[in-house]
């Protein structure tokens, strides 16, 4: 059992921090009262350093840690302009440096932080400060384009741009966020909003991976990190591609085999708010998908900032849904996962779900290819709440799988239990007549009473087929393999449900509508109705990959 501290609060408010150039950043400070120097958890946030919780503050210092809550630059007390995420390397930096200098300090310091103050973490870390001896990364951002592979923001982006304009918080609630996410052309969405966002507009202008971007790519950078770093997600985290990805970075390329040794992976049941509520949207995963996440923190905390001889738990634990139970694993993806293809098929009438698609472990012969028409005016919906707190969830898509320019594919009911577990990929064989246009992928777990649950999806913008740095437009007719990236799930599909992968071309307002003319990005009103045909057979024999675990 871990030690416990009866020490009281004292908090130093407006504490000024003072960066290399000049700008000095608000830091509320909370300590014991008396004791020897202690080592520091700093969290920095754009959402106000006022809006914590306080229960898990007194947590922390109670143990006998200093816990820092600062306002990163130009938010809240905090001087500067805030431009999101290009300072916070630094930043981080300097913050840390004039942490483990203070006389209340023992020198070692520990960052947390969820989200915006996830991906500054990373940013933080490939700089390399001195005195950073772990980190706990809560649902971090990837690298720009990895989770929206458009060229463009979300329209969902600009709900956060919203919320972070100007010092404070803003009103989320006055804004009709359906009305400004139909908006042409994108670029000037902001102002259809009512704002004039500077940070939207710098975006629109960098539509591919190019050297503006740069500064804020740290996972190709883990050979620079030698960080301890507890990774914590969940399934439905609308950011979660990043967090298995920066563990697999961080445990295969991390700067040493001391700290590669050193990662953690812990995934729950959970959306973007991780360890909120065992129910998220209709599913219900069970009092058992709540844990004592601020023990397993603390536990982090005492072996790598205390340098005490505590357990930290297996490097991989993962909430298994369908089951609903937690289990301890070695890594990830698992060593044991039987990669297996689920290939389309139909007679050329797989759309919606009351069509002929199927799909299988047979490989396709001479089958006719799907045909549907995709028109960007009236897209395909992705279901989410109107603002960007959380986008997606475990819902409900057996209404919308009754559109035409929705393909389902599923198999036939399963007559004993199958879980997948690990990261999902989609092959896809397809043409369109448009010069450029998307494609979507969905895996579905369909219930026997007919629930359609969402599990993963993923994407492809055509022109972006060959990566964010190469936008090529495609030869209307012309056949194009393309690779979905889904990202990951853990889901025992039940016997009794079924198997199921949807494909359309718009997952709206999660992407941004292609408006199908090949024109650049963001700036044109016009919208062109695509022909899009999706191939499965011999030649091209398009598949969902999925990760298959052995059942014991």
């Amino acid at each position: 059992m871990l030690p416990d501290y009866p020490r009281e609060l004292q908090i130093q408010f407006d504490q000024r921090v003072p960066m290399r150039d000049g700008v000095t950043l608000s830091a509320d400070i909370y300590m014991p009262v008396a004791g020897a120097p202690c080592p520091v958890i700093l969290m920095r946030t754009p959402y106000m350093k006022a809006h914590i919780n306080l229960d898990t503050v007194k947590y922390f210092v109670r143990h006998g840690y200093i816990y820092i809550s600062l306002d990163v630059r130009g938010r809240g007390d905090s001087d500067g302009e805030f431009i999101p995420y290009f300072n916070e390397g630094r930043d981080g930096y300097d913050a840390i440096e004039w942490c483990a200098s203070q006389p209340w300090s023992n020198g070692r310091v520990g960052t947390i932080g969820a989200s915006y103050g996830g991906r500054s973490q990373w940013l933080t870390a490939v700089e390399r400060p001195p005195h950073l001896n772990a980190m706990i990364v809560l649902v971090p951002p990837s690298d720009p384009f990895v989770e929206t592979p458009t060229g463009t923001p979300s329209p969902m982006h600009l709900c956060w741009l919203h919320l972070t304009s100007g010092r404070t918080l803003q009103s989320m609630d006055v804004v009709e966020w359906e009305q400004v996410y139909q908006h042409l052309p994108l670029v000037s969405m902001d102002e259809r909003l009512g704002r004039n966002i500077l940070a939207w507009r710098r975006e629109m202008q960098h539509t591919q991976l190019d050297d503006y971007w740069l500064p804020l790519c740290y996972q190709q950078r883990f050979e620079q990190i030698d960080v301890p770093v507890l990774h914590i997600s969940g399934w439905y985290d609308d950011e979660q591609i990043g967090t298995p990805l920066n563990y697999i970075g961080m445990v295969t390329r991390g700067a040493t085999a001391e700290v590669r040794a050193q990662q953690r992976l812990l995934m729950g049941p959970w959306g973007h708010a991780t360890n909120a509520d065992a129910k998220l949207g209709m599913v219900d995963f069970g009092p058992q998908a709540i844990i004592d996440l601020r023990g397993e923190q603390l536990r982090w905390y005492e072996r790598y900032l205390k340098q005490l001889d505590v357990e930290v738990g297996a490097p991989v634990r993962i909430f298994v849904m369908g089951d609903n139970e937690w289990r301890d694993e070695q890594e990830w993806p698992l060593a044991r996962t039987q990669w297996t293809p689920y290939y389309l098929h139909s007679q050329g009438r797989a759309n919606s779900r009351f069509g002929d698609g199927s799909l299988s472990l047979q490989k396709p012969a001479e089958e006719v290819c799907d045909t549907y028409q995709y028109d960007p005016a009236h897209p395909v919906p992705f279901i989410t709440d109107a603002t960007s707190s959380q986008i997606g969830g475990p819902d409900d898509y057996s209404s919308l799988q009754r559109r035409d320019d929705v393909l389902v594919y599923s198999t036939e009911v399963l007559s004993e239990d199958i879980e997948v577990t690990g990261p999902v990929k989609v092959q896809l064989y397809a043409a369109s007549s448009a010069p450029d246009t998307d494609f979507m992928a969905m895996l579905i777990d369909v219930w026997p009473n007919g629930f359609r649950q969402r599990l993963c999806d993923g994407m492809v913008r055509a022109r972006f087929r060959n990566g964010m740095q190469h936008p090529e437009l495609i030869e209307p007719g012309q056949i194009y393999h393309c690779t979905l990236d889904c990202w990951n799930i853990s889901q025992v599909f039940k016997a009794g449900h079924r198997i199921c992968v949807q494909i359309t071309s718009s997952a709206f307002p999660k992407y941004d509508r292609n408006q199908n003319t090949g024109e650049p990005l963001g700036l044109s009103t016009t919208l062109v109705t695509a022909k899009q045909r999706i191939y499965h057979d011999s030649e091209h024999p398009s598949f969902i990959q999925l990760p298959l675990i052995p059942r014991t």
